[in-house]
């Protein structure tokens, strides 16, 4: 026989007792974990203004203040180092968010002469096949002793 199951509720301690409220009524905050993180994107002027953040921290001379700072932001000093980079090599446009992966060295008018290409190639294929069935069709008619109608092409 199946026991029944115990429905288990938050734990009261004594400091729950004391206040008579919940861990959640205590203004604490309860998130919930979902499957997947997604990865931070920070604009061109979140960039600029942390880079500033972090040259007025290493120009106060507090010990910790730019490591607070990076914590505060939960970036790495590596990001920090590579933005300060992209800055020197091309100015604030170096800031801008950037698409991954290689540079098309292909104009508009040879990306559409290209994908036009392609289709024709589809196209002429769809084409062979549907031929090659109407050819079929034509022996099995001739085949079965049909007589096919004759359209005004043939005549």
């Amino acid at each position: 026989m199946p026991k029944p199951s115990q429905i288990s509720g938050p734990k009261i301690t004594s400091e729950t007792e004391e206040s008579g409220r919940s861990p959640a009524a205590s203004g604490a905050r309860l998130e919930s974990v979902s499957g997947r993180r997604h990865r931070r994107v920070f604009t061109a002027p979140e960039k600029l203004r942390i880079l500033q953040a972090a040259d007025a921290a290493l120009a106060s001379g507090e010990r910790g203040a730019l490591e607070a700072l990076l914590r505060k932001r939960g970036i790495y000093s590596s990001l920090l180092s590579s933005w300060r980079a992209q800055l020197e090599a091309h100015g604030a446009a170096g800031l801008a968010a950037r698409r991954p992966g290689r540079k098309s060295n292909l104009t508009d008018a040879e990306r559409q002469m290209a994908a036009l290409t392609k289709r024709n190639e589809v196209l002429e294929r769809k084409l062979h096949i549907a031929n090659a069935l109407i050819e079929l069709q034509k022996k099995a008619c001739a085949i079965l002793d049909i007589a096919l109608p004759e359209t005004e092409d043939e005549s």
